[in-house]
């Protein structure tokens, strides 16, 4: 037996079924590769969900991050505030895409960066309603969980969720939902089921991650920012895959041009170390009583200074303009591809900048969903050194996410393996119907 299968038999004993894995167990990491423990080499297209927009252990992310170790790890912000934090806040309130001054609070996780928008909404409007979107993904924790769009395998069996949470349709045109679509259906929501005065929020992704990489169209988001001022809704832009310069912009609603109320990052923030913020509008940040936001860990100094690194590297090596150049190389290889007699299971290619997905799909007249296709993509990935994720409410997307430092010989050899695994998993597939009739 392996060593990856001695851990998978560990793991099956250990850890409860529901924190689902794939079987690579890590050893190591560098950059765009890691090696599992049996010494395998991988390629990582997932970049930790998008957290590793930088790369796995950029040397100035580790320096930063022994620095800060070799004075202290935790003393809670609440109890001994230190500079790195403030400074942080500084650098996030300037580059946030928000009105006026800026003010910011930091915490651990998306979700954590989610919950407290949401409460600092409710508190600045007096309102309690919320809106988000069909297919959104939010977080895991109760509010989270009731704010996102997705119910395998996330909100399946864990209700019932919070009250006064609305979902409204995404325009999603590839699946027969245009921005007219959805926002007429928004206008349904706010005349039929919630007072718009009754609306403190709307939250959505200006690209939804789990809900499959569909960006919300620029003439849409402009209408919502238009819908939000007509009625006095705060808009907050869950920026927490979509930020940190993965889309070709620091802030993915940095395309449409629409700025935000308040909002949320966390993943590639911190370059694989645990941190959120939550970014907003002074005069929305400051509703809340002294005491009344925070959390044990929430800025975690080691966390804090990894980001202050993230953010030096983003500037320096021009991650923006690099988000753009790896997602243009893949595109074009994935529209060769679909072009080829054989390729009509690749339905469409969508994402802006290095946040990349194709949607697989049985017939590009029905565009009838193959989630098995996906999976088996995926798997053939695997099995050549690739590692991906299937994402999507139908689980037939697949999404490309390279850390943005990727080397060029190491992105060709990786969408190399990507077609090769396209190639014979779509074979396999048409050997099995073949077979079957």
């Amino acid at each position: 037996m392996g060593q990856n299968a001695e851990l998978q038999a560990r793991h099956k004993a250990a850890v409860t079924q529901g924190v689902g894995t794939k079987g690579i167990y890590a050893a190591r990491a560098e950059n765009a590769e890691l090696w599992d423990v049996e010494g395998k080499r991988y390629i990582d297209f997932a970049a930790g969900i998008a957290v590793n927009n930088t790369g796995h252990r950029h040397p100035k992310v580790m320096a930063a991050v022994a620095e800060q170790a070799n004075n202290f790890t935790h003393t809670c912000f609440h109890v001994a505030p230190y500079e790195s934090y403030v400074a942080l806040a500084e650098r996030l309130n300037k580059i946030a895409p928000v009105e006026g001054p800026a003010k910011t609070m930091l915490v651990t996780t998306g979700a954590e960066a989610v919950e407290n928008a949401i409460k600092i909404a409710r508190i600045a409007t007096g309102r309690s309603a919320v809106i988000s979107f069909a297919g959104a993904f939010h977080g895991r924790t109760m509010m989270a969980m009731g704010l996102t769009g997705k119910v395998v395998p996330y909100k399946k069996g864990f209700g019932p969720f919070p009250a006064d949470i609305y979902h409204a349709p995404f325009p999603y045109e590839y699946a027969g939902v245009t921005s007219a679509d959805a926002l007429a259906g928004l206008q349904h929501l706010l005349a039929a089921d919630v007072d718009p005065e009754r609306v403190a929020a709307f939250v959505i992704e200006p690209v939804q991650g789990e809900g499959g990489f569909v960006p919300a169209p620029h003439d849409f988001l402009r209408e919502l920012r238009a819908i939000a001022d007509k009625h006095n809704i705060l808009l907050i832009v869950d920026e927490v895959q979509a930020g940190m310069a993965r889309t070709g912009k620091m802030f993915g609603i940095e395309h449409a041009g629409v700025k935000a109320d308040i909002v949320t990052m966390a993943k590639g923030l911190a370059g694989g170390f645990p941190l959120s913020a939550v970014v907003g509008r002074a005069e929305l940040m400051d509703a809340a009583h002294p005491g009344g936001l925070g959390g044990t860990y929430a800025g975690n100094p080691i966390a804090v200074a990894a980001a202050g690194a993230v953010l030096d590297i983003i500037d320096e090596e021009n991650l923006c303009e690099r988000a753009a150049h790896i997602g243009e190389t893949i595109t074009t290889r994935l529209k060769d591809v679909a072009s080829r007699q054989g390729m009509e299971a690749i339905g469409d290619i969508r994402g802006p900048g290095a946040m990349i997905a194709f949607e697989l799909v049985k017939d590009r007249d029905t565009k009838d969903p193959d989630a098995a296709l996906a999976a088996a993509v995926v798997a053939e990935a695997e099995k050549r050194g690739l590692i991906l994720l299937v994402c999507g409410t139908r689980f037939n997307v697949v999404r490309i996410l390279p850390p943005l430092t990727t080397p060029d010989a190491i992105l060709q050899e990786g969408i190399g393996i990507l077609e090769e695994a396209i190639e014979a998993a779509v074979s396999s597939s048409s050997q099995s119907v073949a077979a079957a009739s």
